[in-house]
């Protein structure tokens, strides 16, 4: 089912943000660039770890020799970005009218677009589960990203959302870029491990909680059943009064301080994004407040 969220309009507001963003991009965007131009530079910079499929002539054969270990040199033209987002696909992403789901999608499709005005690859995968799935892969210039930006449209909302299991056995390069979950963290499975795995591989991290209106505001009175989007075995028959919303309120604070405070403990950042917010609220209120833009 279409989500119908990058749509014309969202793509002209992301094209407007090139003129607000330019050469004011700081900290987690560009931070980590050595050139801004590509393959014409042969100077050495850094090592990695070696893998299969890399070119054999590029090894550091004296390194080898002291560290019984394969190191690939690494040279300026080659240290190019590349920005991996992951957006929870669970059920909950897209049950009732706050369309989670949907601002979701629209901030990937934002990131995307900082990540590849940058000059910067872009990979993006939807979390169903505890599968990690492909929708777009090493996205890089403009053109590829309007031609295939739209298949975030086609991303399922179904089923749970496992990160930590998802992300851990997915292969990400050491130190080359930003790692972006999107998620509403409004669960008991583990993600914690994912953001100890992507700060191992020295990667910048940012977790975007969005969240619904409902969900930040909730209006509920009287009895009502709830039930669990991700377990419909799972159903709850409360009686809500002032005492429940103020319970519930106190439970929302710790959810946000939990993956608020995990993040910054980590060296990595955190934002909260309520699902009604426009684009350029986020991308310049926001994120200017974080130090990204500048």
């Amino acid at each position: 089912m279409k989500n119908f969220a990058i749509d014309e309009e969202l793509l002209q507001q992301i094209e407007a943000l090139q003129t607000l963003i330019k050469n004011n991009v700081s900290g987690l965007f560009g931070g980590n660039h050595q050139t801004r131009t590509y393959g014409s530079s042969c100077e050495f910079s850094d090592y990695r770890d070696y893998e299969a499929g890399d070119d054999i002539t590029k090894i550091d054969w004296n390194a080898y020799a002291r560290f019984d270990k394969l190191f690939l040199k690494l040279y300026l033209d080659e240290r190019q970005m590349h920005t991996r987002i992951y957006i929870d696909a669970s059920r909950s992403m897209a049950h009732g009218k706050g369309n989670k789901h949907v601002q979701a999608l629209r901030m990937a499709a934002a990131f995307a677009y900082l990540s590849i005005n940058e000059m910067d690859k872009v990979s993006i995968y939807a979390i169903r589960d505890n599968g990690l799935e492909e929708v777009v892969t090493g996205l890089f210039g403009k053109d590829a990203y309007i031609s295939s930006i739209h298949k975030l449209n086609d991303i399922e909302f179904d089923g749970d959302c496992r990160i930590s299991e998802a992300v851990l056995p997915s292969t990400v390069g050491y130190g080359d870029g930003l790692s972006i979950i999107i998620s509403d963290f409004l669960t008991e499975n583990n993600f914690e491990d994912a953001i100890d795995h992507l700060t191992s591989k020295k990667r910048d991290i940012l977790c975007v909680q969005v969240l619904s209106k409902e969900e930040l505001n909730p209006t509920a009175y009287g009895k009502i059943h709830f039930f669990d989007v991700e377990d419909t075995s799972k159903f709850y028959k409360k009686n809500i009064n002032k005492e429940i919303l103020k319970a519930y309120k106190k439970a929302l604070d710790y959810v946000q301080e939990r993956i608020r405070g995990y993040c910054a403990a980590r060296g990595a950042e955190y934002m909260l994004v309520p699902a009604d917010e426009s684009v350029y609220k986020v991308f310049f209120d926001r994120l200017m407040a974080m130090g990204v833009l500048k």
